[in-house]
């Protein structure tokens, strides 16, 4: 029975808890590191402000997190806690927002997506030899069509 009120007392004593510390204390990033570097790269916003790590935060402050995959959502901080907890326990620290779309936003966004994706280069830098060789072929063809 003492821990249950230890646990309590804690987390009254929580009034403000580091951004990268409460991001991977909630299991959205792996390691705090990773949480830190998000928020370096602007990934993070606390209330609508780019949120650097050492940020403090509080209950009621609302996230937007972006993805790796470059989607954004929106979550509320529930509870503070600065201990590792299980998956379970970890998602009771935040009320995650939904998105609701229409169909036609639905289908507008995933063209959208696959246009970004066929126009985007498959390979960065220095095309390999079968590919520059390809591009000759390519070139040839079109120089002896005109």
């Amino acid at each position: 029975m003492s821990s249950s009120k230890t646990k309590d007392n804690e987390s009254e004593q929580l009034t403000g808890q580091r951004l990268d510390s409460w991001l991977f204390a909630a299991r959205l990033f792996k390691t705090r590191s990773q949480a830190s570097k998000a928020c370096e790269g602007r990934k993070v916003k606390v209330n609508g402000k780019t949120g650097k790590p050492a940020k403090t935060v509080r209950v009621d402050d609302r996230l937007t997190i972006r993805n790796k995959a470059g989607k954004y959502f929106t979550l509320d901080i529930v509870e503070l806690c600065e201990k590792n907890l299980s998956k379970q326990q970890a998602k009771r620290l935040y009320h995650l927002h939904q998105l609701e779309y229409s169909e036609e936003t639905r289908e507008l966004l995933e063209l959208f997506n696959q246009g970004i994706k066929a126009a985007k280069p498959k390979y960065k830098g220095r095309p390999t030899k079968k590919e520059r060789r390809r591009l000759e072929k390519v070139q040839r063809s079109l120089k002896e069509s005109f």
